[in-house]
């Protein structure tokens, strides 16, 4: 089974379209991922991330809701 986790697009860096990455917030935890596959993807869009590729661009209301429901499962024992 595959995870992909959404996240806050910090910052973008880089002018070719197959080499830009971005700085994504996860929760506070922040992490370098590849924007190749979003290229309209701009600070402050939630991306979802998957093995340091951003695969597409979720609203917000649906990555917080992600982010919360893996939240809970973490809680469960």
């Amino acid at each position: 089974m595959c995870l992909a986790i959404p996240g806050q697009l910090l910052s973008i860096s880089g002018d070719d379209p197959l080499e830009k990455v971005g700085k994504v917030s996860f929760g506070g935890m922040v992490k370098e991922v590849n924007l190749a596959y979003v290229p309209e993807v701009q600070v402050g869009d939630y991306v979802i991330v998957h093995v340091g590729f951003a695969l597409s661009i979720v609203d917000e209301q649906a990555a917080q809701q992600t982010l919360t429901d893996l939240q809970q499962m973490m809680t469960i024992s």
